[in-house]
Order: structure tokens, then C-alpha cells, then sequence
């Protein structure tokens, strides 16, 4: 197959030796790529696949994860080559041997040191996608106005004309307007965030490593990644404790998440629609019982 012939060639070029290319294992994980694990002669590499249209996705994930990685705080998957043959796009990744045990507590502490590498503005500074939805990344120093335009509206905007109902449309513009209220005078960080940071988007290495992959990267407000460590069931006691002692959150944080995983919801129910849309709501509705 090119694709393979493709992929091997150039990789043999920057690492030398031999690739049994043409066995490439299928492995699962996700529903958005086709991946595989493609073995060397002493060394292995992860690839997602798909279509040629694609490109600009990896693009974006691939300079996202480089963005992690240079920071050393956590372990990152190296992007080492992505492009396109034929009618499929590609990106090749350092392969991580995960499934160990690891301390949560070092994935708490590694996650607020990649926090302290902050922009003085939010967004990035390119698009990329949150799952395979389009996220906006428009640089604003202004974190509400960031926020309420390139997160909670475009979402909302996508959700309408996806055809939902006009009361999503009614309490999520309330909702906008009272943005300003939630923060109460606070003005974030712009923290490099993970963006994506969910229980499927973190392993621990065979060597006990925390590691992240699978980003959404941006700057923006740290209490995001936070926030949707809780939304799928949480990291465990002993992330938050060490995160928190590292970098204690700020009062009002317990609301503020709900602001923040709305997005994920929302998002949530753009790509699968049922009951995310009824759950969207419903954190609207008890946002707004906070403020009005």
C-alpha cells in the first residue's frame, strides 16, 4: 500500500534500520481516527489516519502536542511526521507504552507546572478541533470576551442550526450576558492548557510516567483542564490535592467549572445530539439561578 510505503520511507530516512511496515496493527481507542501501532526493528510508532481533508487537523494537533511537549512537565507523544499520500492524511507520533502504574498525585503536580507556561493572550494561534469540531482560537486579551465568543457562542451558534430547541437559545444568550458575573473582578492566567483533558486523554507509562495526549491546545483560564478532569468522573483524590497544593484554585471555582464544562456538553451534543442537549440545559438553568 502507498500510504505505508509513504510513511516508512520517510521514517527510515530520519531514524535508519528497517520497518516491517506493511504489518501495521490496528489498535483502538477512538472514533474519530483510524490508528495504528507500526513496528521497527527496535522501536515502534502510533499513526492516525484519515481523509486527505484532514491534513490541517494534524497540522493543529501536531503543533499542539510539540507546545506540550516543550514544556517537560508531563509526557507528551513527539509529533514526528504528518502529511498526505494518496487520498488519506497521516501523523506519525513518538509510541508511548502505556498501561502502568503511576502516581496521581505527579500527574496533579505536572499538570499545574505546565499551567505556569502562560501568553499574554488567550486563544492560539491557529484553530484546531475540540473531538472533530471546529475550535475557534482568535487571540483576545480579554478572557470573558474570549470566552463568550469563541467558546460558549460558537457552540451555542452550532447547536442552533443543528436544530435546537429556541429555549437553548434563549438561556444560553441570558447566560453570555451574565459572564462577567461569574469571574467577579478575577483576571486568569493564560495558562497553555491541555484543553481536552478527560480520563481517556491521560495514561501512566509502563515506567509510572503520567502522560497527556489527544490535545485541544490553547491559552486560557487554567480552571478549564481542571474542570473537565471532574466532568467524566474525576482524576481521584490525590490529583487534586496535589494540584491544588501546587497552585490552589480561586474562590468560586466550584460554579466556574460548571461554566466551563458546559462547553464539553455542548459540544457533546453537536457530535452525538440525545440527552446532551437536555443536560446543556440544565447547567444553564442552575448557572443562571446563581446570578439572577
Amino acid at each position: 500500500m502507498v500510504l505505508w510505503e509513504d510513511i516508512t520511507q520517510q521514517l527510515e530516512a530520519r531514524f535508519g534500520g528497517s520497518l516491517r511496515a506493511f504489518r501495521p496493527v490496528p489498535v483502538g481507542g477512538g472514533s474519530i481516527n483510524e490508528t495504528y501501532r507500526l513496528e521497527g526493528e527496535d522501536q515502534a510508532f502510533f499513526v492516525k489516519l484519515n481523509q486527505a481533508t484532514k491534513l490541517e487537523m494534524f497540522e493543529a494537533e501536531a503543533e499542539g502536542l510539540q507546545a506540550l511537549h516543550q514544556t517537560a512537565t508531563l509526557r507528551v507523544p513527539e509529533p514526528l511526521l504528518w502529511g498526505t499520500s494518496d487520498v488519506q492524511a497521516y501523523l506519525v507520533l513518538e509510541y508511548l507504552s502505556v498501561g502502568g502504574a503511576g502516581s496521581a498525585a505527579q500527574l496533579g503536580e505536572g499538570l499545574a507546572a505546565l499551567h505556569r507556561h502562560t501568553d499574554d493572550r488567550f486563544g492560539w494561534h491557529r484553530d484546531n478541533t475540540i473531538g472533530s469540531t471546529p475550535q475557534r482560537n482568535t487571540r483576545d486579551k480579554n478572557w470573558v470576551a474570549f470566552w463568550a465568543e469563541q467558546r460558549l457562542g460558537f457552540q451555542l451558534n452550532l447547536a442552533l442550526e443543528a436544530g435546537a430547541d429556541r429555549e437553548l437559545e434563549s438561556i444560553g444568550g441570558e447566560l453570555i450576558e451574565w459572564l462577567p458575573a461569574f469571574m467577579d473582578g478575577r483576571e486568569p492566567e493564560a495558562s497553555l492548557l491541555h484543553g481536552d483533558l478527560w480520563s481517556g486523554n491521560y495514561a501512566f507509562t509502563q515506567e509510572g510516567e503520567p502522560a497527556i495526549f489527544d490535545p485541544a491546545v490553547y491559552y486560557g483560564d487554567r480552571e478549564t483542564d481542571v474542570a473537565m478532569t471532574e466532568l467524566f468522573g474525576g482524576f481521584g483524590a490525590d490529583f487534586y490535592a496535589a494540584y491544588r497544593n501546587d497552585w490552589p484554585l480561586d474562590s468560586g471555582y466550584a460554579t466556574r467549572k460548571t461554566l466551563y464544562n458546559l462547553y464539553h456538553v455542548l459540544n457533546h451534543y453537536n457530535l452525538f445530539g440525545g440527552s446532551y442537549l437536555s443536560q446543556a440545559q440544565g447547567m444553564i438553568g442552575r448557572l443562571l439561578s446563581e446570578v439572577r
